[in-house]
C-alpha cells in the first residue's frame, strides 16, 4: 500500500464505508416501513375505539381503572418508533462493518499481490527490452528483421506500460489531472496497424477511417489498450471473409470511437452485462460457439469511465455488432482534417 497518508494507507476504506452505510440505510428503511405500518394499524385501532367507547360497569372491590389520553398514547408510540428506527440503523451499521471487514482484508491482499507481481515483472521486461536493443544493433533498421525487432520492442513497451498501470492502480494513486491531449485518430490508427497482420491471417478485412481527429485527455497507452480490446473482440467473433472497421469522429461535442464487425451479433446475454468480467452468452450459436468476453471489455469500461467517458453496444444483430466509446473532448480541441488509412 501507499504510505502517503491515511487515505493512501487503505485506498478501499472509503468504498467499504459507503457500502456499510448503504446496508445500514437499507436496514433502517426496512425497519421504518415496519414501524410505520404498526403505528398506522395501532392508530386506526385507537381511533376506532374512540369512536365506539365502552363505559365499564360498577367497579368491584379492589378493581382499579386507568384512563389514558389518546394523544399521549400516539405521541409515545411515535417516540418509541423513532427510537426503534434509530437503533436499527446503528445495529445495521455495526453489523455491516463487521460483515464487510473480511472483504476489506481480501481487497488489501489483492492489491499487495498486484503490487508484488508488477514489481517482479518490471525487471524481466527491462532485460527483454535491453536484449532487443542489442539485437537491433546487429541488423539494418530498414531490413525485414530490423522492422520485426522494432515491432517486438514496441509490443514490449506496451506490456511494460500495462505493468506500470497495474502498479499504479494497486497503489490507488490519484490520476494526473494534467494529462496532455491525445490525438485519438493517430492512436487508433496505430492500433489498427498493429493488428492488421492478425486480421489478414484470419481472412478478415480490417479498415480504419477518421471522420475527425478528436483530442481527449486520456492516458495514451490506456486508450490504445481499450481500442485494441474492442478490436480484438470484434476479430474473435467475425467469420472469415468478414470485415472489422475502426472509426473516430466527433458527435455532440464528444469524441467518438466505434468498432464495428460483421459477426453474428450478441445473443443470449444482456448487452449491458458484456462489460462485466468473464460474462458468457447462454446460447451456443455463432461461428465459434458460446461467446465469452473475458476481462477485456471490463477493462475498456474502466478506462473509459476513468477518463470521464462511456462505452456501450451501439447496435447488434445478425449483421454484426457496433461498439461505441465516447470521451469528453479536450478543452483546446480544434478541428482536424479527416483522413483514411
Amino acid at each position: 500500500m501507499s504510505s502517503g497518508g491515511t487515505a493512501g494507507e487503505n485506498p478501499d476504506q472509503s468504498t467499504l464505508r459507503r457500502a456499510s452505510l448503504k446496508v445500514a440505510l437499507r436496514i433502517s428503511a426496512a425497519c421504518a416501513v415496519m414501524v410505520i405500518g404498526l403505528l398506522a394499524a395501532t392508530a386506526l385501532y385507537l381511533v376506532n375505539q374512540l369512536a365506539h367507547p365502552e363505559v365499564p360497569g360498577p367497579a368491584g372491590s379492589g378493581t382499579a381503572y386507568a384512563y389514558l389520553d389518546s394523544r399521549d398514547v400516539l405521541a409515545a408510540m411515535v417516540i418509541a418508533g423513532a427510537a426503534g428506527i434509530l437503533l436499527a440503523g446503528v445495529v445495521g451499521w455495526l453489523s455491516a462493518r463487521s460483515a464487510i471487514r473480511p472483504l476489506g482484508d481480501a481487497l488489501a491482499r489483492q492489491r499487495r499481490f498486484v503490487q508484488d507481481a508488477s514489481h517482479e515483472l518490471r525487471t524481466p521486461l527491462t532485460i527483454l527490452d535491453t536484449r532487443i536493443q542489442l539485437a537491433q544493433r546487429n541488423v539494418e533498421p530498414v531490413s525485414k528483421h530490423g522492422q520485426d525487432l522494432a515491432l517486438i520492442r514496441k509490443d514490449a513497451a506496451t506490456l511494460t506500460g500495462i505493468v506500470n498501470e497495474l502498479l499504479l492502480a494497486a497503489t490507488a494513486d490519484a490520476p494526473n489531472p494534467a494529462i496532455p491531449p491525445v490525438d485519438l485518430a493517430v492512436a487508433a490508427a496505430g492500433v489498427a496497424e498493429s493488428i492488421r497482420l492478425v486480421a489478414e491471417q484470419r481472412d478478415v478485412h480490417l479498415e480504419f477511417a477518421a471522420d475527425a481527429r478528436p483530442q481527449a485527455r486520456v492516458d495514451e497507452n490506456a486508450f490504445r489498450r481499450a481500442v485494441l480490446a474492442l478490436a480484438d473482440n470484434a476479430l474473435a467473433h467475425t467469420p472469415p471473409g468478414g470485415r472489422v472497421s475502426i472509426r473516430t469522429a466527433i458527435e455532440q461535442k464528444r469524441a467518438v470511437i466505434t468498432v464495428a464487425d460483421t459477426g453474428t451479433g450478441i445473443t443470449g446475454v444482456d448487452q449491458d452485462r458484456i462489460f462485466d468480467r468473464f460474462v458468457r452468452t447462454s446460447s451456443s450459436g455463432g461461428t465459434q460457439g458460446q461467446r465469452s468476453f473475458g476481462i477485456g471489455l471490463a477493462l475498456v469500461r474502466e478506462i473509459a469511465v476513468a477518463a470521464g467517458g462511456t462505452v456501450a453496444v451501439a447496435a447488434t444483430g445478425p449483421g454484426g455488432t457496433v461498439m461505441k466509446m465516447t470521451l469528453p473532448l479536450a478543452a483546446d480541441e480544434g478541428a482536424r482534417r479527416p483522413h483514411r488509412i
